[in-house]
């Protein structure tokens, strides 16, 4: 068997080899010296020494080779269990249940004009944020959360002020909504289910109750029937305060002119009141714990929409009348008209309005009428206002208010002025 264990290992071993073969070779008559058969001694255990080591290092090689063989082929492991995902997750073609939406208002405002009284001017800041999630295709579960006062059913605003106290926030609505076909049904703190303007319905109040809308199309006519059942004050030891009302609309196609009418009739009931508080019954007539009229509100609103300036610049006239049958004085009507040119809906546009109103004392019930001043009935007001949208989701808006009593019975009867600087953010 041949072994080839390197070169320097050979050398010495051919090295070995012939000088052991010079040692074995026949003697000769002359005695060969001491020093060479001591050399010949070392050379021998030195090659018997190299030889003992290629023998162990063979060993060794063949003992690795036979362990190579013997041993199995290594598969990967397999990943140890984690309670984090490190793939994407599959994307759902499924629409997503949940919706959410909101905005927030900051808002400039500055009152002036009035004899006597001190100017003044504030920053108002408004945030809401609504959710709502479809349980199934006809029943869902929403809400909305808001700042402002939670006992003033007709604000959200708060004034930036009080040493940097943190701002009220309540759930202003919680509601089911229940839409089999072309009914649409509302419970518990809703939103708002009448066509309206400013003059008999504020914007922020959000009803507690029930109510139901129905609603067809007739060859491009648009008819809807709403109704509400308003728990307005619960009593444990007397009778309710509570209101039942309905409306009735039509809208025509959008044709250069479009014709809206809406009709609504609301009847209150104001027998507790325990829940209310000054805020709530405002400029009305009231004395002696309780409201002097009954509110029986016939409201009508008509509007008249021409697009023949092209679709950014719509010309829009809204009329709104609203009569108190149930008035104990003659101080029962009120109206409004607005002209607005131009749309606030895509990035670019602009809007113009002009609206001029009136309410007399007990023609609207103050608790959930406009609160854009400080004086919710028994007042003539003149508006102008500009809305300009730079971006989508942003409004910036100008609007100012010139107003003042009607028939002056208590405060200043100057014109009052109050103009609103608001910067508008929709999500």
């Amino acid at each position: 068997m041949i072994f080839k264990v390197g070169t320097p290992l050979t050398s010495r071993f051919v090295g070995a080899s012939l000088l052991l073969g010079s040692a074995l070779a026949p003697v000769s008559a002359t005695a060969a010296p001491a020093d060479d058969i001591a050399e010949l001694k070392a050379a021998v255990e030195a090659l018997r020494a190299e030889q003992a080591r290629a023998r162990a290092r063979i060993a060794e090689l063949e003992g690795a080779l036979a362990r190579q063989r013997e041993t199995p082929v290594a598969t990967a492991p397999a990943p140890a269990p984690s309670a984090i995902v490190t793939t994407a997750a599959p994307v759902s073609s499924e629409p997503s249940r949940l919706s959410l939406s909101g905005d927030v208002r900051m808002r400039y405002e500055s009152n002036f004009g009035v004899a006597g009284a001190r100017d003044r001017d504030r920053g108002v800041l408004r945030a809401r944020l609504r959710a709502a999630y479809a349980v199934n295709g006809w029943l869902t579960v929403g809400g909305q959360l808001a700042t402002g006062d939670p006992d003033d059913p007709n604000s959200t605003d708060m004034t930036l002020s009080n040493f940097d106290d943190d701002l009220q926030v309540s759930l202003d609505q919680a509601y089911i909504r229940l839409t089999p076909g072309d009914l649409q049904v509302h419970l518990g703190k809703i939103p708002q289910p009448f066509v309206r303007t400013e003059l008999v319905w504020d914007g922020d109040v959000s009803p507690q109750g029930a109510s139901a809308a129905y609603s067809t199309d007739l060859g491009g006519v648009k008819l809807k029937a709403s109704g509400l059942y308003f728990m307005v004050d619960e009593s444990v030891a007397g009778p309710d305060s509570r209101m039942i009302g309905g409306q009735l609309s039509v809208q025509t196609p959008p044709a250069p002119i479009q014709a809206e009418l809406a009709v609504g009739y609301y009847d209150y009931a104001l027998r507790s009141l325990a829940g209310g508080d000054a805020g709530d019954f405002r400029s009305n007539l009231f004395a002696g714990g309780r409201y002097l009229s009954d509110f029986n509100l016939l409201d009508v609103i008509a509007a008249l929409t021409w697009n023949g300036l092209g679709e950014k610049w719509p010309v829009r006239i809204v009329g709104d009348y609203v009569h108190n049958y149930g008035a104990a004085t003659d101080a029962d009507t009120g109206f409004g008209v607005d002209l607005l040119v131009g749309r606030a809906g895509q990035p670019g546009d602009w809007r113009f309005t002009y609206g001029y109103a009136e309410a007399e004392t007990d023609a609207v019930l103050a608790a959930f009428s406009q609160d854009n001043t400080n004086l919710a009935t028994n007042y003539m007001q003149h508006t102008l206002a500009i809305d300009f949208v730079p971006k989508h989701n942003l409004v910036l808006n100008a609007t100012y208010y010139r107003y003042r009593q009607k028939d002056g019975v208590i405060g200043p009867v100057d014109w009052q002025n109050r103009l609103r600087l608001n910067f508008l953010v929709n999500f």
